[in-house]
């Protein structure tokens, strides 16, 4: 085969559409160990595109919610010492049950303790996705970062060169999120080019972005880097419906939810600006 049919064969085998359609057929139970600041809003994007999220982060029950899961997902936004140990607890009991892993490493690189977390859990858990923005990205895969809180600032590598890098570095999916997306397991890369700048002015888009990854990894298993590409679709275009019906951020949050769950699955491959590297 040559690299050009490689890259239609790759492209050709994402359909969003499908794997939508079986989210809101299967409504499979998506649990997110994540943060204060972001907990209504990712259930509530959980439910709007279909799935049933569960927030429980109690090391008494993690393992036992985890194994019931169609997806865990692990946010480190707010941490604390206690709920790295959960999310460890919940981690190795999700992959003894064969459920997908999803992590969000709110901050990497911003502090020493978000970034031991961080590694403390790829080092524990056998992740599928992680699901972060340049800097955090660059910070986990030992690559030069800028990060102001839990911000990427400033221009480092090319956003499809550090999604690969990232990816081989740590054995896993890595979707890096920002104006345009990149997503890749090492082998293939692709960029999603769809999204608003509106997206950028409500805080927990990122956050979003990993549950809804959550989401679509519960209907695709084995499948990690189609699970990562498909959700930054189906966001992306979320998106750019709301950002037509909004006026600012605050109108944005709210028309966000009423467009995903609004996405069809029979045109939402249509408006795909996906492309592979």
């Amino acid at each position: 085969m040559t690299s050009d049919t490689a890259r239609l064969a790759g492209a050709a085998a994402m359909s969003t559409g499908e794997s939508l359609r079986r989210i809101r057929e299967q409504r499979p139970l998506v649990h997110q160990i994540t943060n204060f600041v972001v907990m209504n809003e990712t259930a509530n994007a959980t439910l709007a595109i279909g799935a049933l999220p569960v927030m429980a982060h109690a090391p008494e029950e993690v393992a036992e919610m985890a194994t019931v899961a169609g997806a865990l997902v692990l946010n480190i936004g707010t941490l604390t010492t206690e709920w790295i140990d959960s999310m460890v607890l919940a981690g190795r009991a999700a992959n003894a049950a064969a459920v997908p892993v999803v992590l969000d490493p709110v901050g990497a690189g911003a502090t020493v303790l978000r970034t031991r977390s961080a590694r403390r859990i790829l080092d524990e858990v056998a992740v599928a996705v992680v699901r972060g923005n340049a800097a955090e990205v660059a910070t986990l895969a030992g690559r030069p970062a800028m990060i102001r809180g839990v911000e990427s600032v400033g221009d480092g590598d090319d956003i499809g060169d550090l999604a690969a890098a990232a990816a081989a570095a740590l054995g896993c999916t890595v979707a890096v999120t920002g104006p345009v997306d990149a997503v890749s397991d090492g082998r293939a890369t692709f960029r999603v080019a769809n999204g608003d700048p509106l997206l950028a002015t409500v805080t927990g888009t990122g956050c979003i972005a990993s549950a809804i990854t959550g989401c679509f990894a519960a209907v695709n298993r084995d499948q990690p880097l189609r699970a990562a590409v498909e959700a930054l679709v189906a966001l992306g275009v979320a998106g750019e419906d709301a950002a037509l019906q909004s006026r600012g951020p605050g109108s944005f949050h709210v028309a966000l939810y009423d467009a995903l769950y609004a996405l069809s699955p029979d045109t939402i491959d249509g408006r795909a600006r996906l492309t592979e590297q």
